[in-house]
């Protein structure tokens, strides 16, 4: 049983002008694209793998495997953090609450996870994340590394890969991790929250 492509959540014009049908074309068709195509032509090589789910292959197999099923996983849940932008696009309810109890308050949390976003030398993620007592942390994992493989449970994510910025903001980080406050889907961050 071979992984395929998700569907976008929204039309690839749906984050313009932040992010462009152009950048969705290079990001999403190609280099997203081309972590499922390594994946499965893994999985092809290997019938032992094939039936386990994509969070199995992340924290249980070789390096190749993992940076293919990793950035796949990242990927797709990176688009579902998305949505059309909006100027004065905050947290409600429990997330918002739960945002406040941990890092004192919604700009203080911006200024955390914004710090996390510009310092990962290289490229890689900043995450929000749940830990397994239910608290809220701010992460950075390089490359195509994820929370999950140690417990915790990815909530929200930035991509500061280049790709992710360097046609809408000439490879300016900043700008980009500025624009993406905009774009967070809340009602999805807030989905993931344990109940």
């Amino acid at each position: 049983m071979l992984f395929e492509m998700p569907e976008l959540p929204w039309p690839k014009d749906a984050l313009a002008p932040l992010i462009s049908p152009e950048t969705i074309d290079y990001h999403y068709g190609k280099h997203h694209r081309a972590y499922l195509s390594k994946l499965n032509e893994i999985l092809l090589k290997d019938k032992s793998l094939q039936g386990k789910t994509l969070e199995e292959l992340m924290v249980s197999e070789g390096t190749p495997l993992f940076n293919n099923a990793a950035q796949f996983w990242n990927h797709s849940f990176y688009w579902k953090c998305l949505r059309a932008p909006r100027e004065d696009n905050h947290p409600e309810g429990l997330i918002a609450e739960r945002i406040d109890d941990a890092f004192g308050n919604f700009e203080s949390f911006q200024v955390r996870f914004a710090m996390a976003a510009l310092g990962q030398f290289g490229s890689g993620w900043a995450w929000l994340t749940e830990n397994s007592e239910g608290e809220l942390k701010i992460e950075q994992s390089s490359n195509a590394g994820n929370p999950l493989v140690y417990g915790h449970k990815p909530l929200l994510t930035c991509d500061v890969w280049e790709h992710a910025y360097y046609i809408d903001f000439r490879n300016d980080r900043a700008k980009y991790v500025a624009a993406f406050w905009q774009l967070i889907n809340w009602d999805f961050v807030a989905s993931r929250l344990s109940k």
